[in-house]
């Protein structure tokens, strides 16, 4: 008798336990939040493509409230939870490592996990496929390598200008300033030449995102949230 209780017991626990979870009643109030709605997120822990990997959890909260008739549906604070879909390494000709997130769900104040499709949006840093990377190879290496070589030659001729009185009028400085830019050109030239060998044979840099960083996101599909 007191096997068939527990039993009993134990059937009831299991069903109001699977009605729990389950998904919520087709007829449940819910309000949607559209397609091309924009979205603040604020990493609550690291990730990194150096000790990250590929199924590696994260997350999130969102920064603002997001309303609906004027009704907060989701308040700040609401937490996210994604995972890295992929990391592709950094390679030689200084190729950035490159991250990919995945955002699985939004957890509802009233403790539902509703699934989002989001997509990292308005910044610098994307690839053309939503990654993050941090340096495209060779090509924008060279650039930067161009314009600080660039920048040797012009603070040479600007401190040659700041640096010495002339009391003759402006003469003295027709010697100065063009003996400070042939020494700059003569740095620039060395610094351009060891640094575009080296941008050809050094390895791009890993992707870092920091505790507290925001990420802007738009929703690609809407989202139908249940409200009390």
């Amino acid at each position: 008798m007191k096997i068939k209780l527990l039993s009993v017991i134990l059937s009831l626990v299991m069903l109001a336990g699977t009605a729990f979870a389950g998904p919520f009643s087709a007829n449940a109030k819910t309000k949607r939040i559209p397609a091309g709605t924009k979205l603040s997120l604020q990493l609550l822990s690291p990730v990194t493509t150096v000790s990250g990997r590929s199924g590696g959890e994260f997350q999130a909260m969102i920064v603002n409230d997001q309303s609906v008739d004027s009704d907060v549906i989701l308040p700040a604070g609401s937490m996210v939870r994604g995972s890295i879909s992929k990391i592709v390494a950094p390679k030689r000709m200084s190729k950035g490592a490159i991250l990919y997130m995945d955002f699985d769900h939004v957890v509802t104040p009233n403790g539902r996990q509703i699934p989002l499709s989001l997509s990292i949006t308005g910044r610098e840093d994307l690839t053309y496929d939503g990654g993050i990377v941090n340096g495209r190879g060779f090509g924008e290496a060279f650039r930067k390598t161009m314009k600080k070589s660039g920048d040797i030659t012009k603070n040479s001729v600007n401190w040659a200008n700041e640096t010495f009185e002339d009391p003759a009028g402006g003469y003295f400085r027709l010697i100065t300033v063009p003996v400070a830019a042939v020494g700059g050109a003569i740095g620039s030239t060395g610094y351009f030449v060891y640094d575009t060998i080296g941008d050809m044979v050094r390895k791009g840099e890993e992707v870092d995102l920091n505790t507290g960083e925001v990420l802007n996101v738009i929703l690609t599909e809407p989202v139908d949230v249940p409200v009390i």
